[in-house]
């Protein structure tokens, strides 16, 4: 899909319908963006068919990747220009956990998207652990310890119990390990020596990428899953498994995915980079504007098999603002998928925090870091002086509202209430290790994991 072929079609009443774009001198004017078939990779797809790219003299073309390594490899070895990633791998690649390279992000592309999914076993063996309401349905959210008693069945007979997750650096790894936790369940350690994230595990942890999620639950070899839409309600749709709880539910508000590029490409291509920023600004206040009174047609746009290729009716279910967690208990959830408001859209250091906490949490970072680390870390990798600089040249070209954007911003957010987080642990970006100091599963202070053991 290369949007130069086009360009012709637009080239007639350009020049009548294009809004008064800034110029900016492009360095490089074709590119090629990946992404994985998930909904939230609706930004890259909005700037691409509402014409955004083409308004900055942007020529791309999008390609779906098999997995999210693959992705990676191709923007570290150039063959993607950029790409829809998660938010822990320009991260981890830069700190070098796993492949190493500089990838920076000007740009965050959602906030919430994901949940946790259980087959029907799981989910019949959870429900006697679960509240109800007074019209009997489940209550929500559900804590993990609901699921406790059926992970200790499962060992009592012999059987490990498996779920999976979307990558080892993923939101969705570190959102499933919060909610076990929260629960009083171990999903075990990382080490040097061990990457496969089960050491000491009461629940086995690992990666299927996330279209194939629905088959391998199906086919009995995971229990269940954490990752992002429309993966969970195919599950309902499909009739094998059932979502226990959203990641909004889990963390308010949490940020899911980010754009990356390589620091070379930023610093070897600054205005392709901005105009790149600015397109994709403009997409995610398109998805969210006027009360989400875009979602349907964002809908049909991903369920086309060049994009998620999933039925448009399974996106609809929480793209539109509700969500289905058994056939039939259809809830409202207005922020499932939030892509503008509430700043989605800017690259908070705070969030860049978080997800290193999460990796030194289980072992990923293996050694204890200061607080200045974490700090310095996040500001090598998030860009919010890029976001800025575009999101002014929206303001003044009269695309965008000046009161939107959080000019004064230090790059944290204020703390996360404990409220808004399912075990009432508030997070605080500015302490990180106080708050690893403060969650009760996990490393803290100078405990390391060697071997089997976490010692310190």
């Amino acid at each position: 899909m290369n949007n130069r072929t086009i360009l012709g079609a637009f080239a007639a009443t350009a020049l009548f319908a294009a809004p008064a774009l800034a110029e900016l001198d492009l360095e490089k004017d074709e590119l090629t963006f990946g992404f994985i078939k998930l909904t939230d990779m609706a930004p890259l797809a909005v700037a691409y068919e509402q014409g955004y790219f083409l308004d900055e003299g942007l020529f791309v073309t999008l390609e779906a990747q098999a997995n999210w390594k693959v992705l990676l490899d191709g923007v570290i070895d150039g063959q993607l220009d950029g790409a829809h990633m998660l938010a822990g791998q320009p991260l981890a690649a830069t700190i070098g956990y796993g492949t190493e390279a500089h990838i920076v992000t000007p740009f965050s592309m959602d906030l919430n998207g994901n949940g946790i999914t259980v087959s029907n076993e799981v989910w019949e063996m959870m429900k006697p652990n679960i509240p109800t309401m007074d019209d009997g349905r489940p209550q929500h959210p559900i804590s993990a310890e609901a699921l406790k008693p059926v992970v200790e069945s499962f060992w009592a007979e012999g059987k490990p119990f498996n779920m999976g997750m979307v990558f080892p650096v993923s939101t969705h790894n570190y959102e499933l390990r919060y909610w076990l936790a929260a629960g009083g369940i171990n999903p075990g350690y990382y080490s040097p020596d061990n990457v496969t994230g089960q050491i000491g595990a009461e629940v086995f942890l690992s990666v299927t990428p996330p279209p194939q999620m629905p088959a391998t639950l199906e086919a009995g070899t995971i229990s269940g899953y954490c990752v992002g839409e429309p993966w969970n309600q195919q599950a309902v749709f499909k009739g094998i498994g059932v979502p226990v709880i959203t990641d909004y539910e889990l963390w308010k508000n949490n940020p899911e995915k980010v754009f990356g590029i390589t620091a070379e490409f930023a610093e070897q291509y600054p205005n392709t980079t901005r105009a790149v920023t600015k397109a994709l600004i403009r997409a995610a206040i398109w998805l969210d504007e006027n009360d989400n009174a875009n979602r349907e047609e964002a809908v049909e746009i991903l369920s086309r098999p060049e994009y998620v290729g999933a039925d448009a009716e399974v996106i609809a279910n929480s793209m539109t603002g509700t969500f289905e967690y058994e056939k039939g208990d259809v809830r409202e959830v207005p922020d499932f998928n939030v892509f503008f408001r509430y700043n989605a859209t800017y690259p908070f250091y705070s969030d860049a925090v978080w997800y290193l906490t999460q990796m030194r949490r289980w072992g990923q970072i293996a050694e204890p870091q200061t607080d200045a680390w974490y700090d310095e870390t996040a500001k090598s990798v998030y860009r919010p002086d890029i976001y800025l600089e575009a999101a002014r040249m929206l303001v003044d070209e009269g695309l965008a509202d000046e009161a939107d954007f959080p000019w004064d911003s230090d790059g944290y957010k204020a703390p996360t209430p404990a409220a808004d987080i399912i075990d009432g642990i508030p997070y605080d970006g500015r302490a990180p290790n106080a708050y690893l100091d403060s969650l009760p599963i996990g490393l803290k202070g100078d405990q390391t994991v060697v071997g089997d053991q976490i010692q310190g």
